[in-house]
């Protein structure tokens, strides 16, 4: 697979770079840096590109201003891209009403568009969380998916000291987050892994917003937490300890009374 990465600054360049380390044979990862300043509105797009743009199957638009979305039917056409990842982990870099119509720009164009908010909420059927769940259809998309997106991660745990051996992203973040969070884990406990986990995405230096965002009463940032940390606690949850309270007034299961 073809794929070419928009960016503007770091938060796309880190993912480049991800993309390049841990890319399944056989893909190839451009990148073109759009410029740094952009309008929101553009009477002509093609004045902000570049000559000359690779061939692609699939867009990965990172960028850091609004200005990126105008630019993108044109590199479509240009590339003959037949599918866009335009990420909202910053919804003030992509607002709804730009995304929404950028979606329609694609359409008429014939290039499928998908829209995680989260980024590493994207699985190959569907992305987003809780009632904003979306569900896609595109082939190219999924096969970026079954490699980078929602983090899935394979866990061995030592039954006798409950404390994790062995810990791997079976598929990574974008950003590379999620084999950093499986780094970290070696070691610690079955009933420590689900905090740990949200502690090491918290550490690792992920771009997404600290707004509370209306669609969650929540930050994306958080959102994405919790991602990781509901991953983390289904593969451990075999090996967890169950703590029970006994209720004040009651012994073993008889309640006490005064006569």
């Amino acid at each position: 697979m073809r794929i070419l990465v928009i960016t503007q600054g770091e938060y796309g360049k880190r993912m480049v770079h991800n993309l390049r380390e841990h890319a399944p044979q056989g893909w190839t990862v451009g990148e073109w840096q759009a410029p740094a300043a952009l309008p929101m509105v553009m009477d002509y797009p093609e004045d902000y590109l570049p000559a000359e743009l690779p061939p692609t199957d699939l867009i990965l638009s990172l960028g850091e201003n609004p200005g990126v979305a105008e630019l993108i039917p044109e590199i479509a056409r240009r590339t003959g891209a037949r599918a866009v990842i335009a990420p909202i982990d910053r919804p003030e870099w992509l607002p709804k009403g730009l995304a929404r119509q950028l979606a329609k720009w694609l359409q008429d164009i014939g290039v499928n568009a998908v829209f995680p908010k989260p980024l590493c909420s994207l699985t190959e059927t569907h992305y987003n969380v809780r009632r904003h769940r979306v569900e896609y259809h595109d082939e190219l998309v999924s096969e970026f998916a079954r490699h980078f997106g929602r983090p899935r991660f394979v866990i061995m745990v030592d039954p006798s000291s409950k404390k994790i051996v062995t810990a791997q992203a079976e598929r990574d973040a974008v950003c590379g987050c999620a084999r950093y969070v499986a780094q970290g884990l070696v070691g610690v406990s079955a009933d420590d892994a689900e905090f740990q986990a949200g502690m090491l995405h918290h550490h690792y230096p992920c771009l997404a917003a600290m707004g509370i965002e209306d669609d969650f009463a929540d930050t994306v940032m958080h959102v994405s937490g919790n991602i990781y940390k509901d991953e983390i606690k289904e593969q451990v949850k075999p090996y967890v300890t169950v703590q029970y309270f006994t209720p004040h007034g009651r012994v073993d299961g008889v309640s006490s009374s005064s006569s």
